[in-house]
């Protein structure tokens, strides 16, 4: 038995049927130099490690290797305890006997299976949230990635989203820029020859009508829509690309209320609480409020952290977002991802829809891991540098541009001109709902060079 768990085959090829102990140890021995050699490559090329965890056909094999390997490890070690001749044996030491190798053969044979399970759960996981669509290029070197918060509830969440957010990485380093837009954003334009542009060639400017309601409007629509599949996203989609200039690659959409449920199987993220934020609404009966000062948040309080408004305002919680996104990206290890990777995955999938494929997952695991080691910048289109019902275009687009560029080293801080003297001070002095500023100065998260130092 001792034998079988070194070397698997050994003890058949010594006092059992030597064709199946052949055969057993060349296993093995490929095994084990196929083993080394991945665990060299991997250590040597972090793409290749990060391709092999996302490629659905590799993980099926895998899979499936496992499984037939445990199969045939535990009749190896039963077969073990036959060739020991067990009935020789005192009935004392038979049943010892018998106890060390079903342990053997459970231990063994179970690590096996639940390392199956997981590549299983990371297979689904990859099928479930990423198509198999045609990948996007980078433009102007960047990808640019709409993030979109839904509201939550039975039927419509996702129709009014809530939080909208492009993340802006550069190809090649990860270095990542926030430009987050505010939902009750009004009369601005679409992409040029889109849906949207020919129904509102002079921009959205119907009564009530905010950037969060595009997508609702699209709904109600969907047969100007029919060769896309999802009316409210691309409506979106030419909004935000509209507004800002930029060529947008991919989008996320984020079920909130499915949020809380990451942030537990992280086991919490700890942010640096400002002010009182209240956890639900006066009339909930979990009612309470979190406590200024640095505090591990659970899913739940993290989720009304980044969505409160409650004695504060859209900008305010617009900035504690920004922050919750940083935190999550600093404190998110490849260890924590691994001790708790069942529920990352389930959760993550119950949570997330998005149109980046499967066969872009490496690339973006990637650069988020490269965004780890930079500063974030954030650009927040709102006011007093943006009046919302009227927006200035070019002003915005001059805004996002340079930002970019700022990011990228390729521009010199701004000179105070007419066009920022409404912008805020780099470091007010005031804190409004648990960010630093306020509505009439601007808050430091939705406008910094570095994210994590305006949190």
């Amino acid at each position: 038995m001792v034998m079988t768990l070194v070397v698997p085959g050994s003890a058949q090829l010594v006092a059992g049927n030597r064709d199946v102990g052949r055969v057993a140890i060349r296993v093995w021995l490929v095994l084990l130099v196929a083993v080394a050699a991945c665990l060299g490559t991997v250590a040597a090329s972090t793409p290749f490690a990060l391709w092999a965890a996302s490629n659905t056909t590799l993980l099926g094999i895998l899979r499936l290797g496992l499984m037939v390997l445990a199969i045939g490890w535990a009749y190896l070690f039963v077969d073990a305890w036959r060739l020991g001749q067990p009935l020789t044996l005192s009935m004392q030491h038979r049943r010892a006997v018998v106890g060390v190798n079903g342990l053997l053969c459970f231990s063994v044979a179970g690590t096996l299976l639940f390392g199956a399970h997981l590549v299983g759960v990371q297979r689904d996981f990859l099928v479930t949230m990423f198509g198999d669509g045609d990948a996007a290029g980078a433009s102007a070197g960047r990808y640019n990635v709409l993030l979109l918060g839904g509201d939550a509830g039975a039927g419509r969440w996702g129709l009014r989203p809530d939080s909208l957010t492009v993340a802006s990485i550069d190809a090649t380093t990860g270095e990542t820029v926030l430009i987050s837009l505010p939902r009750n954003m009004a009369n601005f334009p679409f992409r040029e020859g889109s849906v949207m542009d020919q129904q509102f060639p002079g921009g959205f400017d119907c009564e009530g009508c905010y950037l969060n309601g595009v997508s609702t409007w699209a709904g109600d629509h969907t047969d100007l829509f029919k060769d896309f599949d999802q009316a409210g996203v691309d409506a979106t989609l030419s909004a935000v690309e509209g507004i800002t200039g930029l060529d947008v690659s991919y989008w996320a959409m984020v079920n909130l209320d499915g949020f809380k449920d990451l942030v537990d199987a992280f086991g919490g993220v700890t942010l640096n609480v400002r002010d009182r934020i209240p956890v639900g609404l006066p009339t909930d009966a979990y009612f309470r409020y979190i406590e200024p000062g640095t505090r591990k948040l659970d899913g739940l309080e993290t989720l009304w952290f980044a969505r409160a408004r409650y004695g504060s305002d859209d900008y305010s919680r617009m900035a504690r977002q920004k922050c919750v996104m940083s935190a999550m990206l600093q404190q998110v290890s490849p260890q924590v991802a691994l001790s708790n990777f069942s529920r990352i995955a389930r959760a993550s999938s119950e949570m997330v829809s998005t149109s980046i494929p499967r066969s872009e997952v490496d690339r973006f695991v990637q650069l988020a891991l490269g965004a780890r080691d930079q500063k974030i910048a954030t650009l927040s289109l709102v006011p007093p540098m943006i009046d919302t019902a009227e927006p200035d275009i070019d002003l915005v687009q001059q805004q996002v541009a340079e930002t970019i560029d700022r990011a990228e080293g390729d521009a010199p801080a701004p000179e105070p001109t007419d066009a920022t003297k409404r912008k805020r001070p780099k470091q007010p002095s005031a804190q409004t709902g648990g960010s630093i500023g306020s509505m009439s100065e601007g808050y430091a998260a939705n406008e910094a060079s570095d994210l994590g130092s305006a949190c």
